[in-house]
C-alpha cells in the first residue's frame, strides 16, 4: 500500500471526514438521534452506511430512521442460519474506504467484539476510531477504539419529542364525563405505582467514580505546584480509559464532575492574557 496522504478535510474546509459504519444487528434505533449528534462533535460524517438483512421483520424500525437520517442501507441475506454474513460485509467495506485515504477517522456503532480488529487495523493506519456500544460491549472492542461512547448514554440525552397538549374539554361535557367515569365512593381507589427506575440512572447510581485513575492523569499533567490543566487530564483520561464519559456519572462535563467532589479535587479558574476566555485548571486534595 503506497504511503497515505492527507485527507482532502487538511486543504479545504478543515472538517474531519468521518465514516460511519452501523451493526444493525448490534445497535438500536432508539439511539441514532443521539448518535448522530455526538458523531458531529468530532467531525462530519460524509459517510453514513448500516448493515443488515433489511428483509426482516426486525428491522422495520430502523427501515423508518434510515430515510429521516440519510443513512444508506446496505442490504445482507442472512446466507446459513447462525452465522452472521452482516459482520463481514461492514469490515470490507471498511477496509475499501480506508484505501481511498478520504477519511481521518472511522465511527464503528456496534456491541460486537468481532469488530476489534478492524479497529487495531484502521488506528495502524494513523485513522481515529470512534467506537459507540451498549454496556455489554466486550472489553476488548473498547480498548480498542480511540474513544468509545455507551450508547445508554445517547439515549438519555435525546430529546424526546414535546408531548402534545391534551385538548381541554367544555365545562359541562367534562363534568358529565368525569361523573360518569367516577368510580363508586365506596370502592377505594387505588394509588397508581411509582414507575419504576430507568436502567441508566441504575447505572450511575452504581457506577464508581474512578477517583484513582483521576489523580493519576493530574499527576501526569501537573505542574510543580500540582495543578494540572483541565483539558490535558481529559485527553489522558480518554487514552488509559476510552470509555471513561462524565454523562456516566451524571455529569455533562469533566469540569462539572469534578467540582462536586470538593473532597478530592478543587478548581480553579484562570483568565487568560488578552482574552476574556477563561482556563480551568484542577489539583488533587491531599
Amino acid at each position: 500500500m503506497k504511503p497515505r496522504t492527507p485527507p482532502r478535510n487538511d486543504t479545504d474546509d478543515g472538517q474531519r471526514r468521518l465514516a460511519m459504519l452501523i451493526d444493525a444487528d448490534n445497535a438500536q434505533p432508539s439511539v441514532i438521534e443521539g448518535l448522530l449528534a455526538e458523531v458531529a462533535k468530532y467531525g462530519v460524517a460524509s459517510v453514513k452506511r448500516i448493515y443488515g438483512d433489511f428483509t426482516s421483520t426486525r428491522m422495520t424500525q430502523w427501515k423508518q430512521a434510515l430515510l429521516k437520517h440519510s443513512i444508506s442501507p446496505v442490504q445482507q441475506f442472512a446466507y446459513t442460519s447462525g452465522k452472521n454474513a452482516t459482520d463481514s460485509s461492514l469490515i470490507i467495506d471498511a477496509m475499501d474506504l480506508l484505501y481511498t485515504q478520504r477519511f481521518d477517522g472511522f465511527c464503528l456503532v456496534s456491541s460486537d467484539s468481532d469488530f476489534t480488529r478492524l479497529a487495531q487495523r484502521l488506528r495502524e493506519e494513523g485513522l481515529t476510531v470512534y467506537g459507540f456500544g451498549e454496556r455489554k460491549t466486550p472489553d476488548a472492542f473498547v480498548q480498542a477504539c480511540d474513544k468509545f461512547v455507551y450508547t445508554e448514554v445517547l439515549r438519555t440525552e435525546a430529546s424526546p419529542g414535546a408531548a402534545p397538549k391534551p385538548v381541554a374539554a367544555k365545562p359541562a361535557a367534562a363534568a358529565k364525563k368525569a361523573a360518569k367515569s367516577a368510580p363508586p365512593k365506596s370502592a377505594p381507589v387505588a394509588a397508581p405505582a411509582p414507575p419504576a427506575p430507568a436502567a441508566d440512572a441504575k447505572d450511575k447510581a452504581s457506577e464508581p467514580l474512578p477517583i484513582a485513575l483521576i489523580r493519576q492523569a493530574i499527576e501526569e499533567a501537573s505542574d510543580e505546584g500540582g495543578w494540572a490543566f483541565l483539558g490535558t487530564v481529559g485527553s489522558y483520561l480518554n487514552k488509559i480509559r476510552p470509555d471513561f464519559d462524565p454523562r456516566l456519572y451524571g455529569h455533562r462535563k469533566l469540569s462539572d464532575l469534578l467540582k462536586h467532589q470538593p473532597r478530592h479535587f478543587v478548581i480553579e479558574e484562570r483568565g487568560v492574557p488578552g482574552s476574556s476566555n477563561k482556563m480551568i485548571y484542577i489539583r488533587a486534595v491531599g
